[in-house]
């Protein structure tokens, strides 16, 4: 693939964020991966960012960020992603280590020029604090590529999506900032989902990431098929990475959104404005996307991300 977008990614991995990681090297330029408070605390996204770049073989930085969201205790997705963040494969033992632990820094000084795009695929606590160090960042940040937020329904709650939830202050922060954004939310990754029929083509593969993936995609699919009823889980996080690399497969429309911080039945919604004569639209919102040709993508990743 010629000309591969230069990212940034901004994660808390979790299984889809191994997926994301995996699927934006073999179609972009990875630059740095920051980690964040999220599916698991820090010291594990930390860990399991490093796990994913040596098994991916690529060499931008991990910075690590930060461990707690803005204004709410730490809640985790552990029962999502198991106790690891990354339960199913045997993970490796680490030859990488950190660069920094100043993520908030190094996405000013590595986005701020506007020629690479930052994917925020996890709580938004990083991002929320760039503005609040550099106020100025917002408005030459090249774009904000999410995963989070939904314009239907939640996950975590009957109103919110895990990420807007985990750190409700964070998000609101991103979404006043006036960066340019496009939003990924619950209503289009629900539209990519992997499960069994994938690992079990993985299990044909010989390639470590195509063992490690079909590992992950086992516990993910059990976890799909006793809670859900379907060996089926969404493939959140990369859809992101795809919405920058491969644009075509998705469709966005202008929207106002901002969110919820304090609802007692609504922290973390992204309430959506449909009036005709509402406020100024502030995001690119993900309305559909081609669930079949965006899995052969993550598929051919995760076989091989070089």
């Amino acid at each position: 693939m010629t000309n591969r977008p230069r990212l940034m990614i901004d994660c808390d991995p979790g299984l889809d964020d191994a997926l994301a990681i995996l699927t934006a090297a073999k179609y972009a330029q990875i630059e740095a991966i920051t980690t964040v408070s999220g599916n698991v605390d820090c010291d594990k996204t930390t860990r399991n960012a490093l796990v994913m770049a040596q098994l991916a073989g690529f060499d931008a930085p991990v910075i690590r960020g930060a461990d707690a969201p803005l204004a709410v205790p730490p809640v985790f997705a552990d029962h999502v992603h198991g106790e690891s963040g990354l339960e199913g494969p045997v993970l490796p033992e680490l030859t990488r280590s950190i660069a920094g632990t100043d993520a908030v820094q190094a996405i000013i000084d590595m986005t701020g020029s506007g020629e690479v795009t930052l994917v925020a695929i996890g709580p938004l606590t990083n991002v929320a604090l760039v503005i609040e160090r550099d106020p100025s960042w917002a408005a030459s940040v090249e774009e904000i590529v999410l995963m989070g937020g939904s314009i239907t329904g939640g996950n975590v709650t009957a109103a919110a999506e895990f990420n807007f939830w985990a750190d409700p202050h964070a998000a609101d922060i991103v979404f006043r900032s006036g960066a340019p954004i496009r939003m990924l939310g619950l209503n289009v990754t629900q539209q990519v989902r992997m499960g069994g029929v994938h690992r079990d083509r993985l299990r044909n593969e010989t390639t470590p990431t195509a063992v490690f993936a079909a590992d992950l995609l086992e516990y993910y699919s059990g976890f799909a098929l006793e809670h859900y009823g379907v060996e089926l889980g969404a493939m959140h996080d990369p859809c992101a990475v795809l919405a920058v690399t491969h644009p075509d497969l998705f469709v966005f429309e202008e929207r106002r959104i901002d969110i919820e911080v304090a609802g007692e039945l609504t922290r973390g919604m992204s309430i959506v404005d449909e009036r005709p004569n509402g406020e100024t639209p502030n995001v690119q919102v993900g309305i559909s996307a081609d669930g079949e040709a965006i899995v052969e993508l993550i598929m051919a990743a995760a076989i091989n991300p070089r």
